[in-house]
């Protein structure tokens, strides 16, 4: 094999392992922040407040107003806070919600992250920004929302519910299966995520069986992890495009989404992406079809596997078709409105998922 490959890794620290939270006033130390504004969903309050505690007179203040696809008047009002607050930086905790919020402060004032993970999601591990106006969901890529340190504890994840622990994993592994077939994959990247959907593959069904397996969580998170670097690593194309699309116009629940849409993408994409199949194939092993094995998965843990049953309705599938062809991106397989549409189809009813020859 000849390479020829460009890789440039994300300046950033990740701390892992049972019980390192209690290690956060160090990355505070690491980055000389002494005034951080913490950030969580609502339904996540309890958490932050332990990490309030532990951050002692270094936290000035806990807002629980991530809520999914960062809305624009979301930002701002907690932007607003942080500036009032006399803030520093902001230490995020939860999921992509809470992570995405902390992102929008960055890009506005320049406030360094340090993250907190709690879900599998990855947008950790991105310098990728989402924000929703007015229904249309836009994203970006700005060195300065990449969290400087991220603190990975897997015990934070064993309340999290089996439904959205697997239906994250699910849109962890998203990340990695476009990475494989991105047009500036290189062999790192490529090695980070195959492992990372190898470990999801495998942890996720032993949380399904036992949502207290540590080891479990612990293998689960370690392959967000990599999902996540990969995403943040490489170009993100149909999967991403079709899934910002959905949340941005019809708000529907984002890790759900993603879990829902994987398959049918990978099977539009796989006649085109031979070394990502070889890749997924290794990862997921006794098949020679991944688009599949991922379906039977997601039926197997129970995820959703129809867009209907997300809230989405029929009569939607032209107008999300539009919104995801209306500008040119990489993607291994060329583009139409018709595949797309038949693609959204085959999702919103829970077809097998074909190649969408159209």
């Amino acid at each position: 094999m000849t390479y020829d490959f460009l890789y440039d890794a994300n300046p950033m620290r990740v701390r892992f392992g049972a019980g390192a939270l209690t290690s956060l006033p160090d990355e505070l130390d690491q980055l000389g922040l002494d005034r951080v504004l913490v950030l969580c969903s609502p339904g996540q309050e309890e958490t932050a407040e332990l990490v309030a505690s532990i951050l002692d007179n270094r936290c000035v203040g806990t807002r629980a107003d991530a809520v999914m696809h960062v809305p624009a008047e979301v930002a701002a009002r907690t932007s607003a806070e942080a500036v009032t607050l006399g803030a520093d930086g902001c230490v995020t905790v939860g999921g992509g919600s809470a992570i995405g919020l902390g992102k929008a402060i960055a890009l506005e004032h320049g406030l360094p992250i340090v993250a907190v993970p709690t879900t599998y999601a990855g947008s950790e591990m991105t310098p990728v920004w989402g924000m929703t106006t007015n229904g249309r969901k836009e994203t970006g890529r700005d060195p300065k929302v990449l969290p400087r340190s991220v603190v990975y504890d897997p015990d934070l994840t064993i309340g999290l519910p089996v439904e959205m622990s697997v239906t994250s994993g699910i849109n962890a592994m998203a990340h990695a299966v476009e990475a494989l077939y991105a047009p500036d994959i290189s062999p790192i990247i490529a090695l980070m995520a195959e492992d990372g959907v190898r470990a999801l593959a495998s942890a996720l069904p032993k949380i399904f069986a036992a949502p207290s397996d540590s080891q479990a969580r612990s293998d689960a998170l370690y392959g967000a992890w990599l999902c996540g670097a990969t995403l943040g690593a490489t170009t993100m194309s149909l999967h991403h495009k079709l899934c910002h699309a959905l949340g941005g116009t019809l708000n529907l629940p984002h890790a759900p989404t993603h879990s829902v849409v994987l398959p049918y993408v990978l099977a539009f994409n796989q006649p085109h992406a031979a070394d990502a199949v070889a890749a997924l194939s290794r990862a997921l092993p006794g098949t020679a079809d991944p688009a599949t094995r991922l379906w039977e998965l997601a039926g197997d843990l129970k995820a959703p596997r129809t867009l209907a049953e997300l809230g989405m309705k029929e009569d939607d599938i032209d107008r999300i078709a539009e919104e995801a062809t209306r500008r040119s991106y990489g993607n291994p397989r060329p583009i139409t409105h018709a595949a797309v549409a038949a693609l959204l189809r085959a999702a919103w009813a829970g077809e097998v998922p074909t190649d969408f020859d159209a």
